[in-house]
C-alpha cells in the first residue's frame, strides 16, 4: 500500500452531559479538509514506530503489531490537537488528571513542532501511554479518484479519561466540541459544520450506540474490514458508495458533495 500514507485518529467519548462526541474544526488552510470536523488525528510519525515504546506504553503486546504505530500515533495525536491524554503514571491504575494534562501544555506544543519529544516527554514526566484504552473501530482507505492525499486510516474509540478536558490547540485544530452523533450530523445538513465522507459515516456509525460502553462494545464485536469506498454511476450521477454489509447506516453519496468542503 505504498500509495497511501498511514495515519491515526482517536474517537473520544464522554457520557455526561449526554452520549458525546470529541470532534475538532481544523483550520481553514489546512490542505486536507481545511475547515472540516474531523476526529483528532493524523498522519503516521517514524517516532511513532520507535520500538521504545514497548517499555512506555500498557497493551501494545495485546494488539496486532501492524497497529502498534497508530494506537501510539492516535494517542500523541489527541493530546496535540485536543489536550487530552490517554496515558496513567507509571504504577498507577488511573489515568492522569486535567491539572497534570494542563500542566504539560507548554511540552504539548514542543511536541507538535517536533514528534519525536513525545517518547522525551513521556519518559521525563514517569507516565505510560494507555494503548489498551484504545478500540480498533474502523479502518478507511479513500477511493483512487480521490483528489486529497490518500490516508490509509486507523479509527480507534476510547472513553475520555473521567475529569479531563479538551483545549483546541489554535493551530491545526481551531475549535474542539462535544457533541452528540445525531447534533453533529444536522450541523452539516444545515451548512454549519462540514464533513468529508469517512468521518460522515463514522458520525452516523456511532449513532447506532447510546453511550461510550456501547461503542466500545460495538467496536470489539464487529468484524473490522477495511473500508475502501468506489465510484458508481447511476443516472449520469456519480456516487461514492461503499459495500452495504459493513453495518453503516448510509452508504452513499454523491461525488460532489463526499469530498467537496
Amino acid at each position: 500500500m505504498s500509495d497511501y500514507i498511514p495515519a491515526a485518529t482517536v474517537i473520544l467519548l464522554r457520557d455526561e452531559p449526554e452520549f458525546q462526541v470529541l470532534m475538532i474544526e481544523r483550520h481553514a488552510d489546512m490542505g486536507f479538509a481545511g475547515g472540516a470536523l474531523v476526529f483528532p488525528g493524523g498522519r503516521l510519525e517514524k517516532s511513532d514506530a520507535n520500538p521504545e515504546w514497548a517499555d512506555h506504553c500498557v497493551g501494545l503486546e495485546n494488539a496486532p503489531r501492524e497497529q502498534w504505530a497508530g494506537r501510539i500515533g492516535a494517542i500523541r495525536e489527541a493530546f496535540e490537537e485536543s489536550g487530552i491524554l490517554l496515558a496513567r503514571k507509571v504504577g498507577d491504575d488511573n489515568f492522569v488528571d486535567d491539572d497534570f494534562a494542563r500542566g504539560l501544555n507548554d511540552q504539548r506544543k514542543a511536541v507538535e513542532d517536533n514528534d519525536q519529544l513525545f517518547l522525551d516527554m513521556v519518559k521525563r514526566e514517569g507516565i505510560t501511554l494507555a494503548a489498551d484504552a484504545l478500540h480498533l473501530f474502523a479502518r478507511w482507505r479513500p477511493p483512487k479518484e480521490a483528489t486529497h492525499k490518500r490516508f490509509d486510516t486507523w479509527f480507534f474509540a476510547a472513553a475520555t479519561p473521567p475529569g479531563q478536558s479538551a483545549r483546541e490547540d489554535g493551530n491545526e485544530a481551531t475549535d474542539a466540541i462535544w457533541t452528540s452523533p445525531d447534533a453533529a450530523m444536522d450541523a452539516v445538513k444545515t451548512g454549519d459544520r462540514k464533513m468529508i465522507f469517512p468521518t460522515k459515516r463514522n458520525v452516523e456509525l456511532l449513532g447506532v450506540s447510546a453511550s461510550a460502553d456501547d461503542v466500545v462494545q460495538f467496536a470489539n464485536d464487529r468484524e473490522i474490514r477495511a473500508v475502501e469506498p468506489f465510484i458508481v454511476d447511476k443516472d449520469g450521477k456519480k456516487f461514492v458508495t461503499i459495500p452495504d454489509d459493513l453495518g453503516y447506516p448510509v452508504t452513499e453519496e454523491p461525488i460532489e458533495t463526499a469530498f467537496r468542503l
